[in-house]
């Protein structure tokens, strides 16, 4: 950590919102944004929260000048759909999964390091986390949930509301 950068956090949202489930992680960081200092119980500083719809290059490059990142994403994983689950990044099966990856680039792990070595002040391995909730429908335009994914953001916030607390 330097003068230039205090200890950040960043709550990213992955995901389109605009097709099903896959925007799940939109609509947990909307019940962050709402609760968040209440739930903490403390002021809120130190974190941000944002949404955004790439993956690999582009969302290594909006986590520049973070210490830490919590990532919200839509999973597919062929597991019960609206199940919460909280992972460091590196612990991904597959690192191009969802949007934290492209097939047109490459994965976020990956651009990580690229950023790393050309000198970019990112969050090391171990301090990108991410809450995926399980998805149903990711492929159908619509701004609705599927019924357990859309039960599951409860769960999800409370899940990123505990790393949280535990700065």
């Amino acid at each position: 950590m330097t003068d230039d950068f205090p200890h950040r956090t960043l709550v990213l949202g992955l995901g389109n919102p605009i097709r099903g489930d896959d925007g799940v992680g939109w609509h947990v960081v909307e019940v962050l944004q709402a609760n968040l200092a209440k739930a903490l119980g403390k002021p809120s500083q130190g974190f941000e929260f944002d949404t955004v719809a790439g993956g690999g290059l582009n969302l290594m490059e909006r986590l520049v000048g973070y210490d830490r990142a919590i990532l919200v994403d839509a999973m597919q994983s062929g597991k019960e759909p609206g199940r919460v689950q909280v992972f460091p990044l590196e612990a991904l099966d597959n690192p191009s999964a969802g949007h934290l990856g492209s097939t047109h680039e490459t994965n976020l792990l990956t651009a990580l390091e690229i950023g790393r070595r050309l000198g970019a002040h990112l969050p090391l391995i171990g301090e990108v986390l991410v809450v995926a909730i399980e998805a149903q429908q990711v492929f159908e335009f619509s701004e609705e949930l599927s019924p357990p994914v859309a039960r599951a953001v409860t769960e999800a916030a409370q899940q990123v509301m505990n790393l949280l607390k535990n700065e």
